[in-house]
């Protein structure tokens, strides 16, 4: 082979030697070929797995008419980038009066909002992992995917279920008591039955695809079903934090993109390249004012400041009781640095007052506004990654579910450490379920020993 090269190498010399005609025709062929070849070239680590294009939405470079004009007539002749304003603009309206209606029906119907999200979520990250490797024809693969979330939420929900529902299944469902009392034992059985069902189904030729496939699963587990189950504890805190965290998302993303839309000239970050400096700054402002806004609203009304607790005569959930301090007005000491920097031009300021919550707010709407964007350029290159446009086309105007909540995600994870970092609280009503499922022996135990301590402190008069 190399002596035949060398002899075509030869060849190749003289011709051009002798011809310079010849040779200018072959070097500009060459160089057509040199620049089709490096147009067409995938860049480095970006070249997507086969089957993937033929599944989800593309980034297509130049522009691929849509097979099926979807755009309605109405819009017809408005330019794309307007149409797409209507649209996105159409189905956010959609969308928040729909959540609205949700937080109407309170906790059962908010927590059931959550695992559909949750759900959908899930099926969005597993269809790329599928579309990857469809070819290989993996055995149990979207079953035992959809099986692990399964056992995932009966081990992370078990816990509220006890908490939250313990009082119902004691006294009505009690053939389901079982399922709550042991539900740690029940679902890591649930789980080693799974796992030993991947173990089974291993093929000696497709061990690589099985087992990254196996921790794509448990990776999108820890995604979705961890923050949803943090979103729903939050939410058991007063559905004021639910709202703030969720709402400053929202606002954030619909602030950015109107900046971004009417005053956007800079580029943010190459990730997403529609996103600008214009857009975030102004969205920071605007979700910082409007969730102090939104929480001087909530604050008024026991529905959303309360925690919501089983009521077991009226069988439902009810947000009644008196406000905490973190919703009445509290004098705070202004920094010594700002005191001082006020003191040189001559103004004295050492205290204000003001509502805790509104300080809170304001920390979540900076958290919105500052780090969870981060999360949608973290999907971003993810997408990119798979040369994929959306998780999916669910959303006309905003893709798929997926899409949507990457930055609730980050938020979730932060409302939860944050409430319990710096509000603390004990709310005596999950105690009183927890006592009531005890039998009469050991809630008689824990009335005496209650009884003595509260004597002993001088609570009870002796």
């Amino acid at each position: 082979m190399s002596e035949l090269r060398h002899r075509e190498g030869q060849v190749t010399q003289g011709s051009l030697s002798s011809d310079p005609e010849n040779k200018t025709k072959l070097v500009n062929e060459q160089a057509k070929t040199d620049v089709t070849t490096e147009v067409h070239k995938p860049a480095s680590g970006c070249t997507p797995p086969d089957g993937i294009q033929e599944t989800l939405p593309q980034i297509a470079d130049p522009p691929i008419p849509p097979q099926k004009d979807t755009v309605p007539s109405i819009l017809k002749g408005f330019s794309p980038r307007w149409q797409n304003w209507f649209i996105r603009g159409g189905f956010s309206i959609i969308m928040v009066a729909g959540f609205a209606f949700i937080i109407h029906y309170g906790p059962v119907a908010i927590t059931g909002l959550v695992l559909l999200i949750e759900m959908m979520c899930f099926h969005e990250i597993i269809t790329i992992g599928h579309a990857v490797y469809r070819s290989q024809d993996l055995p149990w693969f979207r079953t035992l995917s959809w099986y692990f979330l399964l056992c995932a939420n009966y081990f992370v929900y078990g816990q509220s279920m006890k908490d939250y529902f313990g009082i119902v299944l004691h006294r009505d469902l009690e053939f389901l008591q079982p399922l709550i009392d042991y539900y740690r034992f029940i679902a890591f059985w649930l789980y080693m039955f799974g796992f030993m069902l991947f173990v089974l189904s291993l093929r000696k030729s497709q061990y690589l695809v099985q087992f990254t496939l196996f921790g794509w699963t448990h990776i999108a587990l820890l995604i979705v079903v961890t923050q949803s189950n943090l979103i729903v504890q939050s939410m058991f805190e007063g559905i004021i934090w639910f709202l703030l965290s969720t709402t400053s998302v929202i606002c954030n993303d619909i602030m950015a993109y109107l900046f971004g839309f009417f005053f956007g000239r800079t580029s943010l970050i190459k990730l997403s390249p529609k996103k600008t400096w214009e857009g975030f700054i102004g969205a920071c402002f605007s979700t910082v004012i409007f969730i102090v806004i939104l929480a001087n609203i909530l604050k008024r009304y026991t529905f959303f400041v309360c925690p919501p607790e089983f009521d077991d005569e009226k069988g439902e959930f009810v947000m009644d009781c008196e406000p905490s301090s973190t919703f009445y007005p509290r004098e705070y000491n202004v920094p010594v640095f700002m005191q001082n920097s006020l003191a040189l031009v001559g103004i004295e300021w050492q205290t204000f007052t003001t509502l805790p919550v509104y300080i809170h707010a304001a920390v979540i709407g900076l958290f919105a506004s500052l780090v969870s964007p981060f999360g949608g350029f973290f999907a971003s290159g993810f997408k990119r990654a798979f040369k994929i446009k959306d998780f999916g086309d669910v959303i006309p105007g905003h893709g798929g579910i997926m899409d949507r909540f990457d930055c609730q995600f980050l938020m979730a994870s932060f409302l939860y450490v944050y409430l319990h970092t710096f509000l603390k609280s004990a709310y005596p009503q999950k105690l009183v379920q927890q006592i009531f499922q005890l039998s009469a022996e050991d809630q008689l135990m824990v009335y005496k020993q209650l009884t003595e301590h509260l004597n002993k402190t001088g609570v009870l008069p002796m």
